[in-house]
């Protein structure tokens, strides 16, 4: 069994909205709604696709600012971490899973960048990282909520521990290349180098 992905470049912060769907069921989800909301619209029509959920990675706004007019256009329910202060329909915690189709979408809870950020891992073949991991960079931690001691513990303690296959779909297109692997990642991107609690918050500039 092999999903649909559609990485849909979007905006102006080169953020990606992506569509993961079900050929067999037609049922599809579409993650981190914000602008283009037509690429998404079309795309659904294209493929006769219909979307289940809107999941959202984060609550910042440039991940969530499309979720209404997805909503309301496609009857999806809006899927956020329960840490999340937004509207949604329905709540999330680390482990849960989200159905789509025949496929399962793994909740983990991996603040830093956020209180409510999330990676979803589909069916052990891949990966949203969001805003907490980008192809050779990770989310940034000086903004409100964020927490580079919470940060340190999700990349190391959790997508570090993922396995190495999985392929990374980030939340923005910042790197050398729009997808990566968790193998990769671990062997070239800079913030992923062992190091201990204290090293990193020293290298984050977050140490007293």
């Amino acid at each position: 069994m092999t999903p649909k992905i559609l990485q849909i470049p979007v905006g102006q912060m080169a953020n990606f909205t992506y569509i993961i769907a079900d050929d067999e069921t037609g049922e599809a989800a579409v993650i981190d709604p914000s602008w283009d909301l037509d690429k998404i619209f079309d795309a659904l029509k294209k493929n006769g696709w219909k979307a289940k959920y809107v999941i959202n990675t984060h609550s910042h706004f440039d991940h969530v600012i499309g979720n209404e007019q997805v909503a309301k256009v496609t009857g999806a329910k809006i899927v956020q971490h329960k840490a999340s202060k937004l509207d949604k329909d329905l709540e999330v915690s680390d482990g849960d899973v989200i159905d789509v189709g025949r496929f399962k979408l793994q909740v983990h809870h991996t603040p830093g960048h956020s209180k409510d950020s999330i990676c979803l891992v589909l069916d052990g073949q891949l990966v949203f990282t969001g805003d907490t991991l980008f192809v050779g960079n990770c989310g940034r931690t000086d903004l409100p909520g964020s927490d580079p001691a919470e940060m340190y513990d999700s990349l190391f303690e959790r997508v570090a521990k993922l396995g190495e296959n999985l392929v990374v779909y980030p939340g923005h297109d910042y790197g050398t290349t729009p997808t990566s692997t968790v193998g990769r990642e671990k062997k070239t991107n800079y913030v992923l180098v062992p190091r201990t609690k204290q090293e990193f918050l020293e290298f984050m500039g977050a140490s007293d």
